[in-house]
């Protein structure tokens, strides 16, 4: 297991790829977690939403975990998606993928329930306390339905197991909020909207849990990075040169699109498991375009310049 001191830079939220007859292709699992240690990322993170976590059986989700890791052994974090809107199998996830070799664990937020603050609280405590592994809380209201506010996101920051937030809310005035009452603690706020990183870490976040850095890491990195060094101006640039990439990752619901660019980049195959179905003709088409219009441009000659 990697120690993990702080979450800081970009973690692409990997993607599952599966044959065609909707069984986990692990070959091409492990050739992309390859390529994106390669391209320079600073840990990955399997089986979240982008991962098709809601249609892997519980096996499923710790054999992802247990090749991933197998795969990029201790040369950077690997982060296991696993919520779930049942505290008991949430817990149940969390300890087997610790038993895999996860270095920290991320944890949307119960979905579908809509728990009141208080019940959000003792869902996280009840991990935390049992799982002594770095945890992140994962706040994503357009998939959940419930919104973690920043009372809660703060009570919940004086657990010693709960390391850092996942923001996915949209709403860059509560993130911000929950920075700025969280400073003096030992926690780190994520962008979890690939279009609000450079925004985000602006305003103090350490960095991104990303869909985008499954097609594009080096760009993602070099972006996360240049704004952690104060390089605002690279920043800026690199996030309006991937800002169309980003805007067609999420024209259908994820990972659809970003599946699809995997295909067309030759990644993995496109296939996900229904209730998912592939990328429309008139989307993919847009996506191509732009994937070819970012490959006649390689990162090196955009950092020459």
């Amino acid at each position: 297991m990697t120690a993990i001191d702080e979450f800081r830079g970009v973690y692409p939220a990997m993607c599952t790829p599966f044959h065609e007859d909707d069984s986990i292709d692990f070959e091409t699992l492990r050739a992309d977690a390859r390529r994106l240690v390669d391209a320079g990322v600073d840990g990955v993170v399997p089986v979240g939403s982008t991962g098709e976590s809601a249609t892997l059986t519980h096996d499923e989700h710790i054999e992802v975990v247990e090749c991933v890791v197998s795969e990029v052994g201790d040369e950077v974090p690997v982060i296991a998606g696993s919520g779930s809107n049942n505290t008991r199998e949430a817990l149940d996830l969390s300890q087997r993928s610790a038993a895999a070799g996860a270095d920290a664990l991320l944890l949307i937020s119960p979905y579908y329930n809509k728990p009141e603050p208080a019940g959000f609280i003792e869902h996280y405590r009840t991990i935390a306390d049992a799982v002594d592994l770095p945890q992140i809380v994962y706040n994503v209201p357009s998939r959940t339905g419930r919104n973690i506010l920043p009372d809660t996101a703060v009570e919940l920051a004086s657990h010693p197991n709960i390391r850092a937030y996942k923001a996915a809310s949209g709403d860059l005035n509560q993130i911000s909020e929950v920075i700025e009452r969280t400073r003096d603690e030992d926690f780190q706020v994520l962008s979890g909207d690939d279009g609000l990183t450079l925004p985000v870490v602006s305003v103090g976040g350490t960095g991104t849990i990303s869909v985008v850095a499954n097609i594009e890491p080096e760009r993602t990195v070099e972006m996360v990075h240049a704004a952690l060094d104060g390089d605002y101006e690279r920043a800026r640039e690199l996030h309006h040169r991937l800002a169309p990439l980003v805007r067609q990752l999420f024209v259908e619901t994820n990972p659809i699109p970003v599946k699809e660019a995997m295909g067309i980049r030759g990644y993995s195959a496109p296939h996900l498991r229904l209730p998912l179905t592939r990328l429309s003709d008139e989307h993919a088409t847009e996506l191509e375009h732009i994937l070819d219009d970012l490959e006649r441009e390689p990162v090196a000659a955009e950092a020459d310049r």
